[in-house]
């Protein structure tokens, strides 16, 4: 099995590649914890191994030594990450050159200056933001009828191209802005909110407005870089003007960078992170309920459903939680059974903050080319849930929500058949199978 040691800086998007194809395939990677950008990769030791200085950068077990975030994390990968078949290994390249090409140079012109790691331009501004829609249009087509880039699993086609266009999900895209590429969202948060991701990226949060473009952050930038280069420059002269032996130690440990924009990006972003609102509870000011939801979670979980239907009932309060049929509004479009599988548990990962105070069981009806996605929901509240939070709204808005009267004799009979799995759907189909949300 590979392993080895890889050296970058904190929150490199690049270097985040290879830590989560390592999450999948097992891969023993050590980061170094010693490493220091701006000395350490300007070292004579570092640059014996990578005589460009860049990294991420990455020291096999044996002393093989790999530059480029793209081979790195092709080498720490599984056969299922890099494509089992050559059609799908030529696939996987493909995509992660649509990545570097498409989507990279766009990203860094249109994040970098809003971080004040680059000077603003607006008209090289607007240029990315059009080649940055002409990117996300080509790959929301492709993930129409598609869970994944590349076959029907996850491969490193997806943990690249995702990672590449983290900075823009995370500083960019706003709800408006990523409301066109509703495919493209689904398809990323199904990536990113894959445990192996999470415990590399941590819980990402999408963004909730555009960064604004502040001239004193460049200004602050520059004013950094001018300390650097005026450091090395005393550095040099102290070297060729030899002092007296106790001056000496005085001669600065900081080499400037001539391109510090990736220093400088690890530092605003970390900025950045820390400075972002803490994550609040959309249901924490609702009134308190007599309905323990995680107690009928486990119930129903351990009891048959003659026993937890009715359980249901005996302890719901209609006055606190509502009840809601979902229909998906493009059953026309759905072919084969597991990708409709698929959907419903990429959508379920997306809304995994809103457990606590949801319950869902979903449906699939009929057969291949020929199948239905319905469901009823329980959760906190009388209103549609997921304007509470924009990490839920990526998946909503492709279904039809009705809110159903509890005391209804239509209702209880849904939520039995939908609790229980068993009968048709409003066309006939027989059920196939289901899956809940709790």
């Amino acid at each position: 099995m590979a392993s080895g040691i890889l050296y970058t800086y904190p929150e490199n998007f690049r270097a985040y590649k290879a830590l989560i194809a390592a999450q999948f395939s097992g891969t023993q990677i050590k980061v170094a914890q010693d490493f220091v950008f701006g000395e350490t990769n300007k070292s004579e030791a570092f640059l014996k191994k990578f005589p460009l200085g860049k990294v991420p950068a990455f020291e096999t077990c044996d002393g093989t030594y790999i530059a480029e975030s793209n081979a790195i994390a092709y080498y720490v990968a599984n056969e299922q990450l890099r494509g089992k078949t050559d059609i799908e290994r030529s696939l996987v390249i493909q995509w992660l050159g649509f990545a570097d090409s498409e989507i990279l140079p766009a990203s860094c012109a249109w994040v970098f200056p809003l971080l004040g790691i680059m000077p603003y331009h607006k008209q090289t501004v607007e240029h990315a933001k059009e080649d940055i829609n002409k990117a996300l249009t080509a790959l929301n087509s492709h993930l129409l009828t598609r869970t994944y880039l590349v076959g029907e699993r996850l491969t490193l086609a997806d943990i690249c191209v995702a990672m590449t266009l983290l900075h823009l999900y995370q500083y960019i895209l706003e709800p408006e802005l990523r409301k066109p590429y509703q495919n493209v969202n689904r398809w990323f948060q199904t990536v990113i909110y894959q445990p192996e991701s999470i415990a590399v990226i941590g819980a990402f949060k999408l963004a909730d407005k555009t960064i604004e473009y502040d001239p004193k952050k460049f200004a602050e930038t520059q004013g950094k870089s001018s300390k650097k280069e005026k450091k090395e420059k005393e550095s040099k002269k102290e070297a060729k003007e030899p002092k007296e032996p106790k001056e000496s130690k005085k001669e600065s440990k900081v080499v400037a960078d001539k391109t510090p924009a990736v220093e400088d990006e690890a530092d605003a972003t970390e900025e950045a992170l820390a400075a972002e609102p803490k994550k609040t509870n959309p249901f924490a000011s609702m009134p308190k309920s007599s309905f323990d939801l995680d107690d009928f979670k486990r119930f129903y979980s351990n009891e048959d459903e003659s026993k937890s239907i009715p359980y249901f009932w005996q302890k719901f309060d209609s006055e606190n939680y509502s009840i809601w049929l979902s229909e998906y509004k493009y059953n026309n479009e759905l072919t084969k059974v597991f990708m409709s599988c698929n959907l419903i548990s990429g959508m379920y990962q997306r809304l995994d903050s809103l457990r606590k105070g949801a319950f869902a069981s979903a449906c699939i009806f009929g057969k291949d080319n020929d199948n239905t996605i319905s469901g009823i929901w329980v959760w906190r509240g009388q209103d549609l849930v997921f304007t509470l939070s924009p990490d839920w709204q990526v998946d909503y808005e492709s279904y039809n929500w009705t809110k159903l009267d509890p005391s209804k004799e239509e209702t209880k009979e849904l939520v039995k058949q939908y609790f229980s799995w068993t009968g048709t759907d409003k066309g006939g189909r027989k059920f196939n199978q289901g899956k809940v949300f709790k």
